[in-house]
């Protein structure tokens, strides 16, 4: 199952880079991370217009069987670590 991960911009405290250098390898390490990026400003379009950019700041992918692997490497997290939230979405297959 694919899962993405959004980066919420909600932290306690700032994360450093050893803390994602740390993350990075042992997601990396463990075959699931397939990547991710920041994201900057938004522009939303429609008439309902959320800006999910105000409070998302980022996005992971991972790849694994089940999502109790994902979550255990968001234990490490850097923004989990520093008090913020991410959230785990499935991403279902489509034909």
């Amino acid at each position: 199952m694919e899962y993405i991960v959004f980066i919420h911009n909600n932290t306690d405290s700032e994360t450093d880079s050893e803390q994602w250098d740390k993350f990075f390898f042992t997601a990396r390490k463990s075959g699931h991370f397939k990547g991710g990026s920041a994201i900057g400003k938004g522009y939303a379009v429609g008439k309902k217009v959320p800006s999910i950019t105000d409070t998302v700041g980022g996005y992971m992918r991972f790849d694994a069987d089940t999502l109790q692997e994902v979550l255990v490497r968001l234990d490490s997290q850097p923004v989990v670590i520093n008090g913020g939230t991410v959230e785990v979405c499935e991403m279902p297959k489509t034909p």
